[in-house]
């Protein structure tokens, strides 16, 4: 055998066991897993899951209903730090939304909320200004989802102004926030979940900020 050739072979035989080691993080409470490169190779390609497909579905329109309020509060608002911090949520979740819609475009994913059989998922503000028996219907109280205002918490915002607005729109935009900590949760309860990089890196990003405006909405409520 040629210098050249044993080197090959030497080095063939060693490449393996010098190579570190690959670790694949297990689901919480659960240790982690050494695979090969192949393996991981072959999760990057498809480290996402149905769940995570819904979670960004879901969190779009989640995210949508938090810049209309803030919408509202340009215009009904009259605390300027309320506001100042309002146009900084819309300008973040504006921001995050054209990032999961491109993570699902990316994947041949819909960037709409999918329905599934039982109608979980339907607009239950749809309906709210339809007729029956000749009399509106009162907007309802049920959340589209965690955390989000119901057509009646919102029909509600819509109405106030001033302070009484600036009380409603910290304290929603509370429950809003916290919704979505609790949707990042959800999610991550299931196997295999949210171990997509750039969806850990933004499910991360959700609850260490919001985390943080929650903390200062408090304040802020705390004070008018």
């Amino acid at each position: 055998m040629s210098y050249l050739a044993g080197l090959m072979a030497t080095a063939a035989l060693l490449a393996p066991q010098d190579a570190p080691p690959i670790f694949q993080p297990g689901a919480p409470g659960q240790p982690s897993r050494i695979i090969t490169a192949d393996q991981a190779l072959a999760l990057a390609r498809t480290s996402y899951t149905a769940e995570d497909v819904q979670f960004m579905q879901h969190m779009i329109v989640h995210h949508a209903q938090a810049v209309e309020m803030v919408g509202l509060l340009e215009t009904q608002g009259e605390n300027s730090r309320v506001k100042l911090l309002g146009r900084r949520i819309a300008l973040s979740q504006e921001a995050e939304m054209e990032l999961m819609r491109s993570w699902l475009i990316a994947r041949d994913q819909s960037t709409e909320m999918q329905m599934d059989h039982s109608g979980h998922g339907m607009d239950h503000g749809s309906m709210d200004h339809s007729a029956h028996a000749g009399h509106a219907m009162a907007p309802s109280e049920t959340p589209l989802m965690p955390g989000m205002l119901s057509p009646a918490q919102m029909a509600r915002l819509a109405a106030a102004r001033g302070n009484e607005f600036d009380r409603l729109f910290l304290t929603g935009m509370i429950q809003h926030h916290q919704g979505a900590i609790d949707m990042v949760g959800e999610l991550l309860e299931h196997p295999d979940a949210g171990r997509d990089t750039l969806l850990s890196d933004f499910t991360n990003s959700v609850v260490a900020d919001q985390s943080t405006e929650i903390l200062r909405m408090q304040s802020l409520l705390s004070d008018l």
